[in-house]
């Protein structure tokens, strides 16, 4: 008799399967030192944290089947992606439009000082869930139509390959808000270094997970591992 194994996923022919990784932890902000900038967006460096973060990632992804490495133009993102790259002896490729939101007049750092004190622009922010409420930023539209277009662009070049793109919080939820068709507003706050995986299929995206930081000490909360 016959046997019929549960199967596993197998992307379409064609298919680039895409692992996102948010950057480890940065620096903070002190008011009255802004961050330095990188073509108008804040680049802080982390933090220890931060770097020892990106040692998690490094470990966690390294045994995978990885045939290209990605990261922002921002210094935290390159950061993150060094110790996997070194690991496999992969060049990271540098793509400008993985770039964070733009923040417009809160660039520098600004903006957690403006969120902390509770800014009305925050608020409203929060309330309608687009960026575009600060002061000079980039809309959500804005952000998903450069973002979803870079990561179209990076898996028609590696197709039927897995890659790995270091890239930023609001990044990531505009992909995930794209590859389901919803508000990205839903999955702000990935956790730092964590782990969210697409498959860019031909004809529609695919999201296999979002969020996965267990590398780094923990499930759900943002902690140092005691």
């Amino acid at each position: 008799m016959t046997s019929h194994p549960q199967p596993f996923f197998e992307p379409m022919p064609g298919s680039c399967q895409v692992v996102l990784v948010r950057h480890g932890q940065s620096i903070p902000f002190v008011e009255g030192q802004p961050f330095p900038l990188v073509q108008g967006h804040g680049d802080p460096p982390l933090s220890p944290r931060g770097l020892w973060q990106a040692d998690r990632v490094g470990e966690r992804l390294a045994p995978e089947p990885i045939s290209a490495i990605y990261a922002s133009t921002l210094t935290r993102t390159q950061q993150t992606a060094a110790p996997l790259a070194n690991e496999l002896g992969i060049d990271v490729g540098i793509e400008h439009d993985l770039r964070e939101i733009f923040l417009g007049e809160w660039e520098g750092g600004l903006f957690r000082q403006k969120a902390a004190e509770g800014h009305p622009a925050v608020l409203r922010m929060r309330e309608t869930g687009d960026w575009g409420e600060i002061p000079g930023a980039e809309t959500n539209e804005q952000l998903r139509s450069r973002t979803v277009g870079v990561i179209n662009r990076l898996a028609a070049d590696h197709a039927d390959q897995l890659i790995v793109v270091v890239c930023h919080g609001g990044v990531i939820a505009a992909l995930l808000g794209h590859a389901l068709n919803t508000d990205p507003w839903r999955y702000r706050g990935a956790r730092n270094a964590s782990i969210s995986h697409i498959v860019v299929e031909p004809n529609e995206w695919i999201l296999r997970s979002f969020n996965d930081a267990a590398h780094t000490g923990g499930l759900t909360f943002d902690h140092d591992p005691a």
